[in-house]
């Protein structure tokens, strides 16, 4: 069985939230109140000059420029005197219960202003507070303003997505397949959270092969947009991870609006690897979920989705096996009976091609037979005559019908003038020869 190895990133919260705190985390130490004190009165001597305006503002300004904690402070409040300005600034006021505070948000900071707040909502601000020199006050410089209540919520929500709609970051051509046997997925994710319980555990029921490797970052919170989008910029670099696993368990709907953040949304889309993403309830949806590969209503349904079921892979692995071997018998029984009928018209065809040949060969031969026989015949024949032409010329034929021949010395005797008495001559007959004495030569 291959091992899971599980391997956190530590990252620890710029800032303190509700998350952190059921998490363990220690929050921060409240800082002590400063009682206020009677001015001592010191009799300022003659030859010390009265401070100048400015250089009494400037002073209070340096006081508010080294404290650490109003350089990045988060408040909430309600909204008031609410007035977008020509040059693109947002300038309010926010209310709490005994007092207010003057607060702009410049355009540079945010990239641009939104148009979702108004009078009454309550909004979380995050940013500095300084001097206003020309005014001789005090306010607020907000760099992040994030909505609470749901009216608030809800308009914020569909202002940036209509903005991303715009943009084509929820085009369905852009959506990638996930891979169906992964063997390392990234999580990102609360380390001390449930989700990250949830989808460790499905993903060891189903498919133990994978390699999860958990990026640690905070889900809530003002600082979470940031956090998010660094994790999933770390998450695309993990050697060999094949899939991003972007999950929240549930909460307030209050709870995933780090997951309505429009950079969050584009840094989604922008990972060089498919994301699934499984926040909140089933009811919830983000637009880190519409931006997203694939949106599961859970952790443990993402997990669901992206791990496939072992038993059943193995069950169809089994099953295809069985149909391999099934369809290779099958193939190997009809090629062994293609070849036997192969074989059998083969021998067929042979047969009967050497029965043509056969036949081919007897009616040659008779034919060749008949071509020479008739031929011979007929010279037997014309020699059968020549033959007896011959035979009736020869002089054996005079013998035989009772002729005979004389020779003298070796020399046919033609005529009685060749011979006189007492001349020895050979008589031939068909059967023999007979030595004779001239007694006496008589002409006719």
């Amino acid at each position: 069985m291959v091992m899971r190895k599980i391997r956190n990133i530590s990252a620890l919260p710029l800032f303190f939230d509700a998350d952190n705190e059921a998490s363990g985390a220690q929050a921060p130490q409240d800082i002590p109140d400063i009682e206020a004190k009677p001015a001592v009165t010191q009799h300022r001597s003659a030859r010390n000059l009265p401070m100048e305006v400015d250089q009494l503002t400037e002073r209070i300004q340096n006081m508010f420029a080294s404290d650490e904690l109003l350089k990045s402070v988060i408040i909430k409040g309600e909204i008031r005197e609410a007035k977008l300005h020509t040059s693109g600034h947002y300038y309010f006021a926010l209310m709490g219960e005994k007092s207010r505070i003057t607060c702009a948000l410049f355009k540079q900071h945010s990239g641009y202003v939104p148009s979702w707040p108004r009078d009454g909502d309550k909004v979380i601000a995050e940013g500095k507070v300084d001097v206003y020199q020309a005014r001789g006050t005090y306010q607020f410089y907000a760099r992040h303003l994030i909505p609470v209540g749901e009216g608030a919520m809800e308009r914020a929500r569909q202002e940036v997505k209509l903005k991303l709609e715009a943009e084509g970051l929820f085009s369905p051509e852009l959506k990638r397949p996930l891979p169906e046997y992964p063997e390392r997925v990234a999580v990102v994710t609360s380390q001390t959270g449930a989700a990250v319980q949830d989808v460790l555990k499905v993903a060891s029921t189903r498919w133990k092969a994978c390699e999860i490797v958990v990026i640690p970052t905070q889900v809530q919170g003002v600082t979470a947009p940031g956090e998010i989008i660094e994790a999933l910029r770390r998450a695309a670099f993990v050697p060999r991870a094949e899939c991003i696993m972007l999950v929240r368990g549930g909460g307030g709907r209050e709870d995933l609006l780090p997951f309505d953040d429009a950079d969050v949304a584009r840094a989604v889309r922008s990972c060089p690897i498919p994301v699934i993403t499984g926040l909140g309830h089933q009811q919830d949806t983000t637009l880190c979920d519409l931006a997203a590969d694939y949106a599961a209503p859970t952790p443990s349904a993402a997990a669901e989705r992206l791990f496939p079921d072992s038993r059943a892979v193995s069950n169809a692995l089994d099953a295809l096996l069985f149909r391999m071997k099934k369809a290779l018998t099958t193939r190997i029984e009809r090629a062994n009976n293609s070849v036997d009928s192969f074989e059998r018209k083969l021998q067929f065809k042979i047969e009967s091609n050497i029965k043509k040949a056969d036949s081919y060969l007897k009616n040659a031969r008779l034919r060749l037979i008949n071509g020479i026989e008739a031929p011979l015949s007929a010279e037997r024949e014309a020699m059968a005559r020549r033959a007896a032409a011959l035979d009736a010329l020869s002089p054996l034929s005079v013998l035989a019908r009772g002729f005979v021949t004389c020779e003298s010395n070796g020399a046919r005797l033609l005529s009685i003038q060749q011979v006189t008495a007492g001349d020895a001559v050979d008589i031939n007959f068909t059967d023999g020869r007979a030595e004779a004495k001239i007694t006496s030569a008589i002409p006719i």
